[in-house]
């Protein structure tokens, strides 16, 4: 982890070099003294808060206030975002000149002194004017991204919105018809920062009055004393006549929370299938975390299902533990396990965190599990959403990553995500409140 932070930094300060080089520009014209403050201001607030925000995203401060964390890591992502967009501007007009020059190296001598004597000096000015220009133009794109993310953390991150899909099942039993389930995905309980608007989120919620609530992961970041008592008895009002179902994400295994007894650093560098690398404080950490579930008053489904019975009728909630295709994520789920009993029961619908399990297996294998709930993408918490558009970064990463998907007869639903995670806000995606209807 140490050695990734190092990285890291090293690499983000070669993006504050070329940013630097705006900000050298647009103090030339300043006094000695205020030049020289202003640089070393930017060195200190840069530097300072790139340390404590990779710090907060590795785990550090879990311990500390959450105001901390998001003062931390908020700052961190704002203004590595800002000086990314900055340095833009900067490269254009430094690969044009740099183009520029390698003409000139072709040019014949004679020309370059003519070039001199109509009037080189007169170049150089326009060329130190357009210098500071691009600054300028650099300088401003990064405060309008500050700003926009400032805005993001302050308003977006708990701007919850009320989603609302009708699906319709081939051969649905009439008594399960017209059946409501809310849905919400990915709380990361531990990066909240402000207990009342997360309550209206649950408000919301609870409002729709859903038959039956489905949780699908990422309770925590990473460790169970995420969840204050505080929280834990805002989200004991999340309640359904026919029962509260959840399931484990990625990030409630604490697998990404560098536990001082594990000795099997290894076992990061693959996909996880089993839970044999973990140490004995990360196995007590996501027993405690089971325990949670319970006293939420949550059903906790590993690898395994419950069989409703709804008006006579019939219906599977299956249930398995995180299966992730892409990047490092876990494949710790058994949905051969979690399937059986389930072979004559009419309607099943699965919880999997990771969309991407539904594509790898669900589609494949498990064609007569009609419905998929999932989360895990986050909608990559920034993005573009009207009535007929929807796009965020994340889909170049995940084919199906918000919303209603359909194969055949078979359909996917994605939750944008009822939390944040490293970013603690959201642009353009907005925080989800599911209600799936069944028709």
């Amino acid at each position: 982890m140490a050695l990734r932070i190092f990285f890291s930094i090293v690499f983000i300060i070669i993006f504050d070099l070329y940013a630097y080089q705006a900000i050298k520009v647009l103090t030339e014209s300043l006094s000695d003294t205020a030049k020289k403050w202003i640089r070393r201001i930017f060195w200190i607030i840069s530097i300072s808060f790139y340390v404590l925000g990779l710090l907060a995203m590795g785990g550090y401060f879990v311990h500390l206030s959450r105001t901390f964390f998001v003062v931390t890591t908020g700052l961190f992502f704002g203004m590595f975002m800002a000086k990314i967009v900055m340095i833009f501007p900067l490269l254009i007009e430094d690969l044009y000149r740099l183009g520029h020059k390698i003409v000139g190296f072709f040019k014949p001598k004679k020309e370059e002194i003519e070039d001199l004597e109509e009037g080189e000096l007169e170049k150089s000015k326009f060329l130190v004017t357009r210098k500071k220009f691009i600054s300028q133009i650099s300088a401003g794109i990064g405060a309008l991204t500050f700003s926009g993310l400032s805005y993001g953390i302050i308003k977006g991150a708990h701007d919850y919105k009320l989603h609302q899909v009708s699906v319709s099942l081939p051969g649905l039993p009439e008594g399960l018809k017209g059946l409501k389930i809310g849905h919400i995905s990915d709380i990361h309980v531990g990066s909240f920062w402000d207990k009342s608007a997360v309550k209206k989120g649950i408000e919301l919620l609870i409002n729709q009055k859903a038959d039956v609530i489905f949780f699908t992961g990422d309770l925590v970041n990473s460790l169970t004393e995420e969840m204050s008592d505080d929280y834990l008895e805002l989200f004991k009002q999340i309640s359904a006549p026919l029962g509260v179902y959840s399931i484990l994400g990625n990030h409630d295994y604490g697998d990404y929370h560098q536990w001082p007894d594990r000795n099997n650093e290894k076992a990061m560098a693959g996909k996880l299938i089993d839970k044999s690398h973990m140490s004995p404080l990360q196995i007590d950490n996501l027993e405690r975390l089971k325990k949670v579930h319970q006293e939420l008053g949550w059903r906790l489904l590993l690898n395994e299902n419950e069989i409703l019975e709804i008006k006579g009728e019939k219906l599977a909630v299956i249930g398995v533990e995180n299966y992730g295709v892409k990047g490092r994520f876990p494949k710790y789920g058994n949905l051969s396990e979690a399937y059986k009993g389930t072979e004559e029961v009419p309607v099943k619908l699965l919880l999997s965190h990771d969309p991407s399990h539904w594509d790898a297996q669900v589609v494949e294998k498990f064609k007569d599990i009609q419905l998929t709930f999932s989360g895990h993408t986050h909608g990559a918490q920034f993005g573009l959403e009207t009535a007929n558009f929807q796009w965020s970064p994340v889909k170049y990463m995940y084919k199906q990553w918000a919303g209603l998907y359909q194969i055949g007869e078979q359909f996917l639903y994605v939750n944008r995500g009822f939390g944040y995670l490293g970013y603690p806000g959201r642009i353009g995606i907005r925080p989800e409140i599911g209600l799936i209807k069944l028709a």
